[in-house]
């Protein structure tokens, strides 16, 4: 049986507890000066739980906040991409069905692309794809004809496995696998009905991310981007764990290196502009449909079509 412990101040006094918060970190000192006091240890005994260990805490309360505003529809997507569980994601329960972030995004992405264009039947192209999860979840839902993944040799090797274990036979049988090295003997004889690019053009090299907008624009008919707005140097976000020549190489990579704050709704909203314009594979093309990206504040997706070459 647990001992109980009786408070040390009298009937209305603290616990052993709060007691040992109060001599700790809610001092007679905090409420003189009040200078960041929000943001620091007395908050967060009083409010906040500390970012700093509790990440994975608040990773998994944002994923249930947006997994419990999912649309039947896309309730219906996720439960329709099966083995999501591969690799033990941070995954919630929300309406009796497992809920990771990876996957609410790529269900709101087929949800944008879905509503645009036709993707039964179509050829897709990826350029960068991670591990697969908006693959996994496209051929999930749609009869998609062939997905070609373009992307580096570690990231192939770690994509081709894992799709290979979340999929059919049939669905996996439909993609291609193009090395970086392989893109222009592989790719450039085939014509796409759409090519995707995800949270992969903003850390690529200027020339590089050219180079392929001239290759979506020789071989594809739509183009789905959906990445960063700009760059940010908020060192209280990370602390820059990862060190300076990190945050150098951040910052000098992608189309979009302006540097704003990446949590102020109008800030990004301006830069979408650049964004709309930076993407646009060639002047034929057009932006047909555009809105900020699920589920990072600064993060924008658009999906542009080409009109038909002139004879």
């Amino acid at each position: 049986m647990t001992e109980q412990v009786r408070p040390p101040a009298g009937r209305y006094g603290p616990s052993a507890q709060w007691q040992h918060i109060t001599e700790a970190h809610i001092t007679e000192e905090a409420a003189v000066d009040l200078t960041g006091f929000k943001s620091n240890a007395v908050n967060f005994k009083l409010a906040l739980w500390n970012p700093q260990p509790n990440g994975v805490r608040y990773l998994k309360a944002l994923t249930f906040a947006l997994g419990m505003r999912l649309t039947p529809e896309n309730r219906e997507r996720l439960r329709r991409t099966r083995h999501r569980e591969v690799g033990r994601p941070y995954a919630v329960r929300c309406n009796g069905e497992p809920v990771c972030l990876d996957y609410l995004q790529a269900v709101h992405e087929v949800e944008f692309l879905a509503a645009q264009l036709p993707l039964d039947g179509a050829q897709v192209m990826e350029i960068g794809a991670g591990y697969g999860r908006t693959c996994h979840t496209l051929l999930s839902n749609h009869e998609v004809a062939g997905y070609t993944i373009v992307d580096l040799p570690n990231t192939l090797a770690l994509s081709r496995r894992y799709l290979e274990t979340v999929l059919t036979p049939e669905q996996f049988a439909k993609i291609r696998f193009v090395g970086v090295t392989e893109v222009d003997e592989r790719v450039r004889g085939t014509r796409f009905d759409l090519c995707l690019n995800i949270d992969s053009f903003a850390e690529m090299d200027p020339g590089t991310v050219h180079d392929y907008l001239e290759l979506i624009d020789a071989t594809c008919d739509h183009f789905y981007v959906n990445n960063p707005v700009g760059k940010y140097l908020d060192e209280t976000l990370d602390g820059h764990s990862q060190g300076a020549e990190v945050v150098r190489l951040a910052l000098n990579s992608g189309l979009l290196r302006d540097v704003i704050d990446i949590h102020d709704s109008e800030a990004v909203r301006e830069q979408a502009t650049a964004f709309v314009s930076a993407y646009r594979p060639a002047e034929r093309w057009r932006c047909v449909a555009q809105d900020r990206a699920v589920s990072w504040s600064y993060y924008w997706q658009a999906l542009y079509r080409a009109d038909p070459e002139p004879r």
